[in-house]
């Protein structure tokens, strides 16, 4: 079988890649919108994509931590890795390769009637000591997300404004995107899906409230832990039950209730100096990402960046894919576990939220493999008021009572005199 001719169409200067990253580096460059084509053996193409694209990222170097940003160049290639898929509905990607060794590849899928980047990952190799002074390390890296790129079928997705993703570390910006896969003509489609940082849009229907179902009951509180090559880096305790809130096919609007079942499903994790992830998978749930980070100074650490990918077959899209990268929540001292008997519910996005149930979580520092000392949520400390407040009330009236008593008793025996 012949490998997909692959092409690319730079727009912007041919300066070389010393010269280009020197200028990205004194911030004199920004990303010149660039056309990636993936063709297939009859040379026909499957795949374009048009964007500029800005990264930020952080690494360690002997010094500590540093901040990093840099531009996709104009000398960024399409890889022969690239490909239509097969029978143009499987193992479609776009890889796209630039630098001392760095790739981008957009992963996506279909159904009969979107089509999606459901996974969008990025290798990056710390030995480019143009981009990654004074590394540490000098190994190749990746990270990975979800994400809300999503299209009709025969329809380009176009994003203006920009497209944001976060994967782990690195935080990446596509700037004025047209993408489509599965193309029918060889180019762009007229017709095109508009991102929602575009809108809003103008709708002759009014939006349908949505219709809550019965909850289902408490999910099962399940023990996780992440182990690197320093030991354990997370240790949690909880129960996870999500909702999600859709339009199934026949344009109604619904919120659904999953519990997590910790009998089916698997765990994995990673350990580093400044993220810990702990990614979850089952039957129903393709992928379920929880991010732990530190702040600045590494004094507290907390929960950063939840993502979700599941399949909801009742759906308009069956794809449903949500993600946060800026949550402050589960935050503890460094060294110390953050600790909930109530219920905890965090808001994701407006159409996905997870609830928490009885959960005890410690990151980065765990000594011994055991939770250090507890600091108890909000929640907590106010249900211990309640009853603390109801028995002093409850004191407070017997001994009014009692005081009452002894002085009425008093009175009435000062009325008679002893013969």
């Amino acid at each position: 079988m012949k490998k997909p001719v692959t092409t690319v169409k730079l727009e912007g200067p041919r300066a070389s890649r010393l010269s280009l990253y020197f200028r990205m580096r004194l911030g004199l460059l920004h990303g010149a919108l660039a056309v990636f084509v993936v063709k297939n053996g009859n040379g026909t193409a499957c795949i374009m994509a048009e964007f500029s694209a800005a990264f930020q990222m952080n690494y360690d170097t002997k010094s500590g931590p540093k901040n990093v940003s840099f531009d996709l160049p104009p000398t960024a290639k399409v890889l022969n890795s690239s490909s239509c898929g097969k029978e143009n509905t499987s193992d479609t990607r776009l890889v796209i390769a630039f630098g001392g060794g760095h790739e981008l590849t957009f992963n996506f899928t279909r159904d009969a009637d979107r089509y999606s980047v459901q996974l969008l990952s990025f290798v990056y190799n710390l030995s480019d000591t143009l981009i990654f002074p004074n590394a540490s390390f000098k190994d190749a890296k990746t990270v990975e997300s979800i994400t809300d790129i999503k299209a009709d079928i025969d329809k380009k997705y176009r994003c203006v404004k920009g497209t944001q993703v976060h994967m782990g570390n690195v935080s990446l910006t596509l700037r004025e995107a047209t993408i489509q896969a599965y193309l029918s003509n060889n180019n762009f489609s007229k017709g095109e899906t508009r991102c929602k940082q575009d809108g809003p849009f103008p709708t002759t229907v009014p939006p349908v409230p949505p219709s809550p179902s019965p909850a289902p009951e408490s999910p099962s509180v399940e023990n996780y832990s992440v182990n690197g090559t320093n030991g354990t880096c997370l240790l949690a305790s909880m129960g996870l039950q999500l909702n999600l809130t859709y339009e199934q096919r026949d344009n109604k609007t619904v919120t659904r209730v999953f519990n997590i079942n910790p009998s089916k499903t698997w765990a994995n994790g990673t350990c580093s100096s400044n993220l810990v992830t702990l990614d979850l998978w089952s039957e129903d749930v393709a992928r379920l990402v929880f991010q732990f980070g530190m702040n600045a100074n590494s004094t507290r650490f907390f929960l950063q960046d939840i993502q979700l990918s599941m399949i909801l077959a009742d759906a308009r899209d069956p794809h449903f894919t949500a993600s946060n990268g800026s949550l402050m929540a589960l935050q503890a001292t460094l060294g110390n576990s953050y600790k909930c008997n109530a219920e905890e519910r965090i808001q994701v996005t407006k159409a996905f939220s997870v609830n928490i149930f009885k959960v005890w979580v410690q990151a980065f520092k765990v000594e011994g493999g055991k939770f250090g000392s507890v600091e108890e949520c909000l929640l907590d400390e106010d249900s211990m008021l309640i009853p603390v407040a109801v028995g002093g009330a409850l004191a407070g009236l017997v001994l009014t009572v009692l005081i009452a008593y002894l002085v009425g008793r008093k009175r009435s025996h000062a009325g008679y005199q002893t013969i």
